[in-house]
């Protein structure tokens, strides 16, 4: 359980407002470079599929990267005949650039971008953000290599795309099973804090973005989609391939370096339900069972080496005595401090005799076992009498694991808690750290109910048609 009360950059998830009319709930961002032919038709498409199908206000914003043919026209056009339709012209190509510019920039809560070839359905649109809307989730990608994804594509894209996609797996232990469709959403108060994380502003982008995104413990979405590759397209494999694997490397060593600023993605304590007291719900389960298994595991281990020593010089009662009763000590006090957080020498005498007791069970199952094997065989072999103490012993463990737990190592009741007062005493230095003070958050939720959506970034102006000046940035 998460025990920092420091306060989170990013506020609680939660559903967002009800916006006012003519407000855009969604912005959807499609980056084109010399697009001149598919612009027309992909934004025509697209307006007419949100107006159709979506149930709050959008936008759909032309993201021009320093084109050199007569897109810019093309997009000004379209933003002259659609009122949702905006476009900013860029002076540098880079897809994440231009996401990276007009992300930061919208006013919209929720932001998209999908490409302009228009690959991926249109409707996997209102599954991938609404769970940003609902606050379910913060970022959602359109995955096409989801068991229920249906995709029409060469064997040379799709063998890139997996071996790809396991690398990511390899080297940085990803989760999400696609890193670079082109069709992913992400809620405007995540993209505020994590898009200065992200440095890549071309095709790694996605992947650098989702990267930090996990490390950082934000929820992704997945959604199967229907693909359907683009024979035309421009993109330049192999060059995309190697500054992908770059960036992996780049990624990679900050995160092994400790250099990215992760932390500042954390949600206010006690967002998270695993932060919260619950009653009658154990805590750390998962996490104990894990460390008292590797116990568990090097004490067997420690516990047979002793065995077959002590069998040497005694018979096998007084050998599986001794031995168990050097591992039991040698087995609690690595459990009280790894498995179960215990520190301090306070109450360790009392532990070690509980756990004690828990070895006079162990004893009194390996004994037996040993007594009716020696019943059932004068002579047993001595492997044979390694099996049946291993099995006795797995008996013994799980037996133990549950005494350690509910008797000698007790989860702190609340009256079993320190006193007010010597709280008092320490809250001066919470944390050794004695000049932060100890974090409120009512302050802080009431400043996001006040205004959700808050931004100081400097808004992007839409392209008019009279503009004359095509590369300006607006």
């Amino acid at each position: 359980m998460r025990t920092d009360s420091s306060p989170g950059t990013l506020p609680a998830r939660e559903h967002l407002p009800a916006a006012p009319a003519g407000t855009p709930v969604l912005d959807v961002v499609i980056p084109v470079y010399n697009e001149e032919k598919d612009l027309q038709p992909c934004v025509r498409r697209l307006h007419e599929h949100l107006d159709r199908t979506f149930p709050y206000a959008f936008r759909i914003t032309i993201a021009d990267n320093a084109s050199t043919d007569t897109t810019p026209q093309v997009a000004g056009r379209l933003a002259a005949e659609l009122p949702e339709v905006t476009t900013v012209r860029l002076d540098q190509k880079g897809r994440g650039r231009a996401l990276r510019a007009v992300w930061s920039a919208s006013d919209a809560p929720v932001l998209a971008y999908m490409d302009v070839d228009l690959s991926t359905d249109l409707n996997a649109l209102l599954p991938l953000v609404a769970p940003l809307i609902s606050g379910h989730s913060d970022l959602a990608i359109g995955s096409r290599l989801a068991r229920s994804s249906r995709v029409v594509r060469g064997p040379k894209r799709e063998l890139i795309s997996r071996a790809y996609n396991l690398i990511l797996r390899g080297s940085l232990q990803a989760r999400f099973s696609d890193a670079q469709c082109g069709f992913k959403a992400i809620r405007r108060d995540v993209a505020q804090v994590l898009l200065p994380l992200v440095e890549d502003t071309g095709w790694f982008f996605d992947t650098e973005m989702l990267v930090l995104a996990e490390r950082a413990g934000l929820r992704i979405h997945e959604v199967p989609v229907d693909w359907v590759d683009d024979p035309d397209s421009t993109v330049h494999i192999v060059r995309t391939a190697t500054d992908d694997l770059k960036g992996v490397w780049r990624v990679g060593r900050a995160l092994a370096t400790g250099s990215l600023p992760l932390d500042r993605l954390a949600r206010p304590f006690g967002d998270d339900p695993r932060d919260r007291d619950l009653e009658d719900v154990p805590k750390g389960l998962a996490r104990q069972l894990v460390g008292f298994c590797v116990v568990g595991a090097l004490s067997t281990l420690f516990y047979l080496l002793l065995y077959s020593g002590f069998r040497v010089f005694v018979g096998s009662q007084i050998a599986n005595a001794l031995a168990l009763l050097v591992s039991a000590v040698a087995n609690t006090a690595a459990n009280r401090r790894l498995t179960f957080g215990v520190r301090g020498p306070g109450g360790a005498v009392w532990h070690q005799a509980q756990g004690l007791v828990v070895f006079g069970i162990g004893l009194a199952l390996t004994s037996g076992s040993l007594a009716a094997l020696n019943a059932a065989a004068s002579e047993p072999a001595h492997s044979t009498e390694l099996a049946v103490l291993v099995a006795a012993n797995l008996a013994a463990t799980v037996l133990r694991f549950l005494l350690f737990r509910a008797w000698v190592f007790p989860e702190r009741r609340e009256d079993d808690a320190p006193s007010a007062a010597s709280y008092d005493a320490r809250s001066a230095a919470p944390y050794d750290a004695p000049n932060v003070a100890p974090y409120d958050s009512a302050p802080f939720r009431a400043r996001d109910a006040a205004d959700p959506w808050r931004d100081t970034t400097v808004q992007l102006l839409p392209v008019r048609p009279h503009d004359t000046d095509a590369r300006d940035l607006r």
